[in-house]
């Protein structure tokens, strides 16, 4: 299955308007971003598109937009299906947690899930068969979990509904459907175009498959959360789940998320990167000109590649990656992992979260400073 053509881009006026763009001018989007942005005029059964100021270049398409087409492109959403982010409330207590006790707790999140993986599945109406030992772990990429600390309450009211208050911790947990999801993309025909009929044998199949994906990923950060919650001493509450990669029944067809959060739900989280503020954003319910989606993240501003030679891999530059700006720890024992996911691989999340305001889009109710960024605990 190989990268879609973007050599010739179309063009056709008849099909512009069906692309809506929710960044300004100050947003970085990449012009191989846009191209791939363009090239969906020629998906013949897509009928409109919503883009986001984290937009950018995807192995099969854009991430960070919303399409909504006739047809159904497992491509569109590629291997990590249901992957998304979420904030769970730790309690009260955790305020006491020190910064470099947490660290070192929470390298134990390193490795194989835990022996109850099966039964937990079962338990939530799965199959206990569905690739149990991958279950409660967090994978490679940009995925992480995240303790934070409420940094400031921009929404007082709401914050009071929720219950949230300046100085109370959190995880925040990004993750998907990891060997499970894989597996499902890898049964799709080459079909990146033209899509699936929707009323076909495959299609059926794969949505069935596709489902049980999202509802993996979403019980695989839960369970996350758990393990983590567990290992600092505290307990959680999940305060939302904002899935950001997967398919939807829409009254017009299929609704594609490629990195773009759910706005149909009451609290969205929006990720900085490991040194920078995330935000929770209450959505605006301008789901009908934004497709019911909005930004989950600032989006990448520089390939993994390229990031090898952006910046010292040696061990003193990696040493000072290690810690943020806000006092915080990163865990990744991953050299190559921790130099690709480095916050300068990352947009500015104060201008994506400008731009989500200033369209309408959402509104910031809180912010959140990393306190421990986990990746990865272990060396490969």
């Amino acid at each position: 299955m190989g990268n879609p053509h973007l050599g010739d881009v179309a063009r056709n006026n008849d099909r512009a308007g069906i692309i809506q763009k929710f960044y300004s001018s100050s947003a970085w989007i990449e012009g191989k971003a846009e191209d791939q942005l363009t090239h969906l005029l020629n998906y013949p059964a897509v009928k409109r598109v919503a883009a986001f100021p984290d937009l950018h270049p995807g192995k099969y398409g854009p991430v960070g937009c919303a399409v909504l087409s006739k047809n159904i492109h497992p491509h569109l959403i590629g291997n990590d299906i249901g992957c998304g982010m979420s904030l769970f409330a730790l309690d009260k207590g955790s305020k006491k947690l020190k910064v470099d006790k947490a660290a070192k707790r929470l390298q134990s999140l390193e490795g194989s899930s835990p022996v109850h993986a099966r039964e937990y599945l079962e338990g939530h109406g799965l199959s206990g068969a569905l690739f149990p030992s991958s279950m409660g772990t967090i994978g490679g990429g940009n995925h992480f979990c995240e303790l934070q600390e409420l940094n400031e309450v921009l929404d007082e009211g709401i914050c009071v509904q929720y219950d949230l208050q300046k100085g109370d911790r959190f995880l925040l947990v990004h993750s998907g459907s990891r060997t499970l999801g894989e597996e499902v993309f890898s049964t799709v025909s080459n079909v990146v175009m033209e899509g699936l009929d929707p009323k076909s044998e495959e299609t059926t199949a794969y949505m069935i498959r596709h489902d049980e994906a999202v509802h993996w990923a979403s019980l695989n950060r839960r369970l996350i959360a758990s393990r983590a919650a567990q290992v600092l001493g505290t307990d959680w509450r999940l305060l939302t789940d904002s899935p950001h990669n997967l398919i939807e029944h829409h009254n017009e067809g299929f609704l594609h998320r490629k990195g773009a959060a759910k706005a149909n739900i009451p609290l969205v989280p929006l990720a900085g990167s490991r040194d920078a503020l995330s935000y929770l954003l209450k959505p605006t319910g301008a789901a009908e000109r934004s497709l019911a989606s909005l930004s989950h993240g600032a989006g990448r501003k520089h390939d993994r590649r390229s990031m090898h030679g952006r910046f010292s891999n040696k061990k003193a530059a990696r040493s000072q990656m290690l810690r943020t700006s806000f006092g915080g720890r990163v865990v990744c024992a991953d050299k190559n992992l921790l130099l690709e996911e480095a916050p300068k691989a990352y947009k500015a999340i104060d201008q994506v979260r400008a731009d989500i305001e200033n369209f309408g889009l959402g509104v910031a109710i809180a912010s959140f400073k990393p306190l421990v960024t986990f990746k990865k605990g272990k060396s490969s």
